[in-house]
C-alpha cells in the first residue's frame, strides 16, 4: 500500500465584500484558519483506499492510521510505501505487527501513487 497525508481548510478573507461605488465599507480583518487533514493508503494491487480524517498530523496521528489500517488487513501482511515526513521516521512511532514501513527517496512524490487523490 501506498501512504500519504494532505492538509485541508479554509482562510477567512473578509477584506474584499460589494459595497455602492461611492461607499467604502469597514470590514473588520479578523484571519480565521481551520484545517483538518486526511491519512489515506492506497493498495495499487487492488485499488482498496483506506482513509482517516484527523485533526492535526503528528506521530501518533501517524500511529492511529497505521492501527486501523493494520485492523482493516488484520489477515494480510502490508507492506506500507511512505515519504520521509518527520513523524513517519520518529522513534515512538507504533509499528503494528502485520505492518512494514518502506520510505521513498527524498523529493520523489511522483512514486507514489496516492499523491493524484490530492490533485
Amino acid at each position: 500500500m501506498f501512504q500519504d497525508e494532505a492538509r485541508f481548510g479554509c482562510i477567512s478573507d473578509p477584506r474584499r465584500c460589494w459595497a455602492p461605488l461611492d461607499i467604502r465599507p469597514i470590514v473588520g480583518a479578523h484571519l480565521v484558519r481551520q484545517y483538518t487533514y486526511v491519512f489515506a493508503a492506497v493498495s495499487p494491487h487492488d485499488g482498496l483506499l483506506d482513509s482517516l480524517i484527523l485533526p492535526l498530523v503528528n506521530m501518533q496521528t501517524m500511529s492511529i492510521s497505521l492501527a486501523e489500517v493494520a485492523n482493516r488487513h488484520a489477515e494480510e501482511f502490508v507492506l506500507m510505501v511512505l515519504d520521509g515526513a518527520g513523524w513517519h521516521q520518529a522513534i515512538e512511532l507504533e509499528i503494528p505487527e502485520n505492518i512494514r514501513l518502506v520510505r521513498l527517496p527524498p523529493y520523489s512524490p511522483e512514486l507514489n501513487p496516492t499523491e493524484h487523490l490530492w490533485g
